[in-house]
C-alpha cells in the first residue's frame, strides 16, 4: 500500500508519531466499552483490531468485522491482521443492506468518519440500523468552525462544532455521552484545557428502541 498521510499505516509509520498515537488511542478507549459483535466502520487497514483483541481470550468481544470502501485497505487488513476472531469486508458506509448482510452489533466504532460523508445524517442513520438496542456506538470527529463552513483538509466534507455534532446525533436518536481528546488523552471537558476532537458514547434513546419494537 502506499503511505498518502491521511490513512494511518502502522507499519509505514514511527511508533511515537503523533498522528497514530493519536488513532490508537481511541481504540484503547474504545476497549473498556466495547463487547459482543463489533463493527469498525470504514476501519481502514485494520490495525485497531489488534488493540481491541490483545486480550482476545477474555470473552469480552466475540466477534471482530471490519468494512472499509477501499478494497486495498481490506486486502491488506486481511493479511497483516486476519486472526481467529476477525473478519475484513469491502463495502460501503452508506449501504442500508449491511444490516440484512451482516446483522446487528453489540458495539459499533466510527473514528474520523462523519467529516468525510456530504450525506451525514443518512450516514448516521444507517449505524442506527446496525446497532442492537442494547448495544453501544463510539463515534468521533475533529472539532471545526461549523458544517456550513469550509475547512483547511482536504479530505473532509465539514467540520462540526460541538452542539453540531450533538445535534447531528440526537436527533439520529442516540443519547450522547461525550468525550474530549488532545493527543493521547481522552477525558471530560476540563476547564482551560484545548481539545481538538470528540468523542462520542451513544446508546439507543428509549423512543429508538420501542420504534425499533413496532
Amino acid at each position: 500500500m502506499e503511505y498518502t498521510g491521511e490513512r494511518v499505516i502502522p507499519e509505514f509509520m514511527k511508533i511515537d508519531n503523533g498522528m497514530l498515537l493519536e488513532h490508537m488511542e481511541r481504540y484503547i478507549f474504545a476497549k473498556e466499552y466495547v463487547f459482543g459483535r463489533v463493527l469498525d466502520i470504514a476501519c481502514g487497514v485494520g490495525y485497531g483490531a489488534d488493540i481491541l483483541l490483545e486480550e482476545i481470550y477474555d470473552g469480552k468481544i466475540s466477534h471482530y468485522l471490519g468494512i472499509d470502501l477501499c478494497e486495498e485497505s481490506i486486502a491488506y487488513a486481511r493479511v497483516m491482521y486476519g486472526f481467529q476472531k476477525t473478519r475484513f469486508e469491502q463495502g460501503d458506509a452508506l449501504d442500508p443492506t449491511l444490516v440484512d448482510q451482516y446483522g446487528k452489533f453489540e458495539t459499533i466504532l466510527s473514528f474520523e468518519t462523519v467529516e468525510h460523508i456530504e450525506e451525514d445524517q443518512k450516514y448516521v442513520q444507517n449505524l442506527k440500523r446496525l446497532l442492537d438496542k442494547k448495544g453501544k456506538l463510539i463515534i468521533s470527529t475533529p472539532f471545526g468552525k461549523g458544517r456550513d463552513v469550509s475547512c483547511a483538509s482536504p479530505f473532509h466534507v465539514r467540520q462540526y462544532l460541538q452542539e453540531e455534532f450533538i445535534e447531528l446525533l440526537e436527533d439520529c436518536g442516540f443519547e450522547v455521552e461525550l468525550f474530549f481528546q488532545r493527543g493521547t488523552k481522552i477525558e471530560k471537558r476540563k476547564v482551560g484545557e484545548k481539545y481538538y476532537l470528540m468523542v462520542a458514547l451513544c446508546r439507543l434513546g428509549k423512543s429508538s428502541e420501542n420504534d425499533d419494537e413496532k
